[in-house]
């Protein structure tokens, strides 16, 4: 389906240095502010203390957070958790000596501003587990980006998924380096969202792969650069259609799914807009570059002299 006609090939590659260079400056600095400013950890990770309470009426969670900070936790998370009555309360393990000691003065404490609050349910993270978390997420990254590697190596040639890694890996470091520069929290689910930019771009990456690898078949006289340009705008109504209608349903968490999915959406939007940037913008380049020909694909002839030949 092609709700989306273009009539002449779009120059992508002659971009090519231009969206290269600013890659390569946009990727130098998202690692820079991973080295100075480093992410913004929340429990799941550091460890701490995870208390849900229950309202009578709609709470409000400005004066939860004033209150908290008259006890001294101005760090402390929080947030709305599934209805206007419930209040999601987080607190950094730093802050606190014992759990069960922490929840008992928080709740005595909410109680002189509203006592009709009630305290639903109570969760220690110790730091051991957040390690932990942090570690076979680290891991978990590792290996994705490995069985991309390994999966476009075997369905395409090795400098088709060398660029696709790079590309991918392009996207998810300039996810980190935004949470790292903004300092926003980072948490096991936007952990999730960043596993799902990868996989989502290397779809992206190989839908584009297929179409270079069909021309090279199809446009025998074309140039390598005429190849990708095509292949490119051929896919561009399908990348419209699909990263468009995905992109609505983020925003609509981005906006209306509250705190609780705020991040995970935004780091889903960077993810999916530098995802189809990447595809198309730093992929491709980075095939001329590696010096992507038609021989990688097709074989030439051989001469009828060469044939007689022992």
């Amino acid at each position: 389906m092609e709700l989306f006609r273009f009539k002449k090939d779009i120059p992508f590659m002659s971009y090519g240095r231009l969206t290269t260079t600013i890659s390569l400056v946009t990727f130098i600095l998202s690692v820079f502010f991973l080295a100075s400013k480093g992410l913004n950890l929340g429990v799941d990770f550091t460890g701490g203390t995870v208390m849900e309470m229950h309202y009578a009426q709609p709470a409000d969670v400005n004066r939860v957070r004033a209150e908290l900070a008259e006890m001294g936790f101005h760090d402390a998370l929080v947030q709305h958790f599934g209805s206007s009555h419930d209040v999601l309360i987080q607190v950094p393990v730093k802050q606190n000596a014992t759990g069960s000691k922490l929840s008992d003065d928080v709740l005595s404490k909410l109680k002189t501003g509203d006592a009709s609050v009630e305290m639903r349910r109570v969760e220690f993270v110790g730091p051991q587990v957040g390690k932990e978390l942090f570690e076979n997420g680290a891991m978990a990254l590792l290996l994705v980006s490995l069985g991309i590697v390994i999966y476009l190596w075997i369905r395409f040639e090795w400098k088709f998924g060398l660029a696709a890694i790079i590309a991918n890996l392009h996207d998810v470091v300039i996810i980190l380096g935004f949470f790292a520069f903004f300092q926003w929290e980072f948490s096991l689910s936007v952990l999730a969202a960043v596993l799902a930019v990868l996989g989502y771009s290397v779809n992206e990456s190989v839908v584009v792969f297929d179409r270079i690898r069909e021309n090279f078949r199809k446009m025998r006289k074309a140039e390598v650069t005429e190849i990708i340009d095509n292949a490119i705008t051929r896919t561009m109504s399908r990348t419209i259609i699909t990263h468009g209608s995905t992109q609505l349903m983020v925003t609509a968490m981005l906006f209306l799914g509250g705190e609780t999915l705020h991040y995970f959406a935004l780091a889903l939007t960077i993810g999916i807009l530098f995802s189809i940037y990447s595809s198309v913008l730093v992929a491709s380049p980075l095939l001329l570059i590696f010096g992507v020909s038609r021989e990688d694909f097709i074989k030439p002839e051989k001469s009828e002299a060469e044939e007689v030949l022992p």
